[in-house]
């Protein structure tokens, strides 16, 4: 099976339950067609670069997963169909990506540590 990432942007003013149901959602489809889901990992609230559907704002919800086509085609489909669902994109990972196990916001703090130690080591020049 190949592994795959979505992401999807939901309209920020709908309730934790309703993020919940489309994460679930999209969880069932793709192991009722044998696939396994492998990480999904709550964004949040954050601003998008341009509007979507007159909505400033976004709930990004990260999905990683393996599977195949037919799981893919039905999720988009509900994604599609669902108007708590702004954008949704989905790509193929190359066979050798290994996730990671840290959250996003747990990456970003270790990336602004990392640049925080570099700009130290500038300072002894």
């Amino acid at each position: 099976m190949e592994k795959y990432e979505t992401i999807t942007i939901i309209r920020p003013n709908v309730s934790e339950d309703t993020i919940a149901a489309i994460s679930t959602k999209t969880a069932g489809i793709i192991e009722n067609v044998g696939g396994e889901i492998l990480k999904v990992d709550k964004w949040g609230l954050k601003q998008l670069a341009y509007p979507i559907k007159k909505e400033p704002n976004g709930y990004y919800v990260y999905t990683a997963f393996s599977g195949n086509g037919a799981g893919i085609d039905e999720m988009e489909r509900i994604f599609r169909i669902d108007d708590n669902v702004l954008k949704y994109m989905t790509i193929k990972l190359d066979k050798d990506f290994v996730l990671s196990d840290k959250s996003y916001a747990a990456q970003n703090d270790d990336r602004k540590s990392s640049f925080k130690n570099d700009d130290d080591d500038d300072d002894d020049n």
